[in-house]
C-alpha cells in the first residue's frame, strides 16, 4: 500500500494517541468522520496498522532486568531456525527476538524482575531451546528511546 499525506497525517496522530475518538482524528487531518473512519479501516485492512496495544511500565510491572541475549544455533538449516523460532514464542519472558546477519544468529530481549530471575530465565528457556550453542548476554542499564516505530512524520519531508 502506498501511503499518502492523508495516510501519514492519520498515522502521526495515531502514533501520539492510538485512543483518539473518528472525530477528533478527522479534525486533525482535515477529514469528514466518515471519510476518516474509512481511511482509518483501509490502513487497518491494508495492515499498515497491524494493531493497537497499550505500552506498561516494565518498572510497575517489577521487570527491572532489561537484557539483550545473542544467541548462536548449531546451524542455520530452516529446521534448526523453525526449531528455534517456535521454542523462543512459547517464553513469556522475551519481548523480542530478531533474526541476524553476522556473528550471531538472533537477538532476544527479555525483561525479568531480577537477575535471580534471569538465571532462572538463562537456564531453563534459553539454554534448553533448540540448537543453541552460544548465548552471550547484556544487561541495559538505562532506557534511553524505546519506539515502536519511526516517527511517520519524517515520511512527509521525503
Amino acid at each position: 500500500m502506498k501511503l499518502d499525506a492523508i495516510d501519514i497525517s492519520i498515522l502521526k496522530e495515531l502514533q501520539v494517541d492510538a485512543r483518539i475518538s473518528n472525530i477528533e482524528l478527522s479534525e486533525r487531518v482535515g477529514l469528514s468522520p466518515s471519510a476518516c473512519s474509512r481511511r482509518l479501516d483501509q490502513l487497518e485492512k491494508s495492515g499498515a496498522i497491524e494493531g493497537y496495544q497499550a505500552v506498561i511500565s516494565n518498572k510497575v510491572l517489577g521487570q527491572t532486568v532489561n537484557a539483550i541475549i545473542h544467541i548462536t544455533l548449531s546451524g542455520q538449516s530452516e529446521t534448526h531456525l523453525a526449531d528455534f523460532e517456535a521454542e523462543v514464542q512459547k517464553c513469556p519472558h522475551v519481548v523480542a527476538c530478531f533474526m541476524m546477519s553476522g556473528e550471531f544468529d538472533y537477538l532476544v530481549r527479555v525483561n525479568a524482575r531480577d537477575m535471580i530471575e534471569f538465571e532462572d530465565i538463562h537456564k531453563n528457556w534459553l539454554s534448553t531451546m533448540p540448537g543453541v550453542v552460544r548465548i552471550q548476554s547484556s544487561f541495559a542499564m538505562r532506557t534511553v528511546v524505546v519506539k515502536p516505530n519511526i516517527d511517520v512524520a519524517m515520511l512527509q519531508k521525503s
